[in-house]
């Protein structure tokens, strides 16, 4: 049975990869985030790839009896490896100049991981959320899905030569029921787990089983849909489907679950029901569609690591520099088409050659990353002029410095102590704690302690089993603080929170503003960072002053940081509680200014709103000095 070539096929790849790259330009139009969606896209691949693979291996089986396993993964090597490994080798040398150590670190892994293809394994387990600020700086993350693509070619081949040479009559009930569980699964999991959801093949498969599903009746029937009413009219409620999830989906929208069926059911339905006299198939298959189709790959494979470096170097959103970009995106992937993917597919080109060529690539590849993170990014890359910019650096200061205060605390501790604070919140006590704890000689007649979020009072006012161990925090503070970077949810639950404290107790609540919030771009860099950056040196005093008026007019341009503020003033008043504003002693009100750095030029923040450990040990001595810190 021949195959013809589809070119509509090639045009649902252009619209998927548009999609993608669009969402991850984050190009907003009016306000209006453009394909806030834009992440179907690769839930089209899955279709598709799922569809034409089990298309290729039916046939195999319905003619021969046999997979040839040998010439189907050559073919996947082919088709997959050598691009692949070309844009991570091009990406090494601005991984160096950009990344920071700890962002070098991260990313050989997620290379390395990559080349296993198990880096959806990788970015679950790192934490890295798909979609996020933060995930939008890592230059390999899209490397997810192909991943998952890879696992599923590994096994499925397999797995369909069992299933049709021992469960030929109920075989494509199996890959119903598979993808019936695999859905159901993912729905349930979503709300609880959604990192998981989203990176794992076992709740992705059933996006890939669809196309299977579809392949499995064209070749039982040789033939997609005769009906030629439904032919005309089902291609267009497909693309319907699909533009509608790309414009309508958001980073909120629970995926993969019950929802993603919409843009699977349109994929399936352009697949099954187009033809040659349709519109929408006249449409997917003009040149410009068909054009992008065919370097689709190519163009998912660059625009990622692209736009990633691109963040890291610029930081501009600016629409001049993103139609530069694209720009730059294309000729990447022509080039990577016309002189990579079209080579090494290329059947007379011996493929003993083609592997002695790409181990020698892989093993490249492996020996550099490896050095790379055992020589942990070479951590002096980010040191200028004394002042380190890597936050990774002060993040581990913290972490150590946090074991060894809390074996002091558990050795050292007493109630003999004045006042028993118990400080309640998210990061930002912590940090608020952190103020206190590095500075111990200063506030000896206090005691700090830090819970965790309002929630966990709500709890043990209502019964609720918590541990031991916060049982007894709560019981012996004679001071509660709540210190946050609030939002509408955590304000609610802390209102409770304190009428519940009142109600029930004599415990005295203080209440702190938000920390102040300074500009951060992307999730790595603050203007101290990009000065530094820019000059290879530490501002003078007269550049440091500059510094600290373009932190206080950010700051004071923050509306949310005020309304928060105000919010907790309007708790204050109705409580009658002290409300502490932090700005006081981070900021200058008369000079308008806010702190930069220390008196010993060392960073006070590692990012937006938190402290370094020095810097926390700075402002403490500040608090100290101006006695802010008065609770009577």
């Amino acid at each position: 049975m021949k195959h013809n070539y589809r070119p509509e096929i090639d045009g649902l790849r252009a619209i998927a990869v548009s999609a993608v790259i669009i969402y991850h330009a984050q190009i907003d139009v009016l306000n209006y985030r453009l394909f806030s969606g834009g992440y179907i896209g690769v839930d089209i691949f899955f279709v598709i790839s799922g569809y034409l693979i089990t298309l290729i291996l039916l046939k195999e089986l319905k003619t021969k009896k046999k997979i040839s396993f040998l010439y189907f993964y050559e073919r996947r090597i082919r088709r997959i490896l050598p691009a692949l490994l070309f844009m991570m080798m091009v990406c090494i040398p601005f991984a160096w100049i950009y990344l920071l150590p700890s962002s070098l670190v991260d990313f050989s892994k997620s290379l390395l991981y990559s080349i296993g293809f198990t880096s959806n394994i990788y970015f679950h387990y790192s934490g890295q959320e798909y979609g996020a600020q933060g995930g939008l700086f890592l230059p390999l993350l899209h490397t997810w899905s192909l991943s998952v693509e890879e696992q599923f070619y590994i096994l499925f081949p397999a797995i369909l030569f069992i299933a049709f040479k021992y469960f030929k009559e109920v075989y494509i009930y199996i890959f119903i029921l598979a993808i019936i569980i695999s859905i159901m699964f993912a729905s349930r999991t979503v709300e609880t787990n959604s990192s998981i959801v989203f990176y794992f093949l076992q709740f992705r498969i059933w996006e890939l089983l669809s196309g299977s599903m579809l392949a499995y009746f064209e070749i039982k029937n040789n033939h997609r849909s005769l009906n030629k009413k439904m032919n005309l009219i089902m291609p267009s409620i497909g693309i319907i489907l699909i533009i509608y999830s790309l414009l309508f989906y958001s980073n909120n929208t629970l995926h993969p679950s019950y929802i993603t069926l919409v843009p699977v059911v349109g994929v399936c339905f352009v697949i099954w029901f187009s033809s040659k006299n349709e519109i929408t198939t006249k449409l997917l298959s003009s040149k410009l569609f068909v054009g992008i189709g065919l370097i689709s790959y190519s163009l998912y494979l660059w625009h990622y690591p692209i736009f990633a470096f691109y963040r890291y170097a610029f930081a501009s959103g600016s629409i001049f520099f993103q139609i530069i970009l694209v720009f730059i995106l294309f000729i990447c992937s022509l080039l990577s088409y016309f002189f990579i993917e079209r080579k090494f597919r290329d059947k007379n080109f011996s493929f003993k050659k083609i592997f002695n060529i790409l181990f020698s690539i892989i093993l490249i590849l492996i020996t550099i990353n490896v050095i790379i993170i055992y020589k942990n990014g070479y951590p002096k890359r980010a040191v200028i002029d004394g002042i380190n910019i890597d936050r990774e650096f002060y993040l581990d200061e913290i972490s150590n410095w946090k074991k060894t205060i809390y074996k002091y605390n558990v050795k050292n501790s007493t109630k003999k102590l004045k006042k028993n604070i118990l400080i309640i919140g998210d990061s930002h006590a912590d940090n608020f704690a952190m103020v206190f704890q590095t500075n111990n000689d200063l506030f000896n007649e206090y005691e700090f302690n830090v819970l965790g979020r309002a929630n966990l009072l709500i709890k043990y006012f209502e019964d609720e089993m918590i541990r031991p161990s916060d049982r007894l925090l709560i019981d012996d503070a004679e001071y509660i603080l709540f210190s946050y970077n609030y939002d509408y949810e955590e304000l609610k639950i802390v209102k409770k929170a304190i009428k519940l404290i009142n109600d029930r107790t004599n415990k005295k609540i203080i209440l702190t503003t938000n920390n102040p919030i300074y500009s951060l771009y992307g999730s790595r860099f603050t203007d101290l960072d990009f000065f530094l950056l820019e000059n290879n040196r530490k501002p003078n005093n007269l550049e440091l002053v500059e510094l600290e008026k373009k932190y206080y007019n950010f700051l004071k341009n923050n509306e949310t940081y005020f309304h928060f503020n105000n919010e907790l003033k309007k708790i204050s008043r109705k409580f009658n509680l002290l409300l502490l504003d932090k700005s006081n002693y981070q900021c200058n009100e008369k000079n308008k200014r806010c702190l930069v750095l220390t008196n010993k030029d060392e960073k006070i923040n590692w990012d937006s709103d938190h402290h370094t450990l020095r810097g926390a040990r700075y402002l403490g001595e500040m608090i100290f000095k101006n006695k802010w810190f008065k609770l009577d």
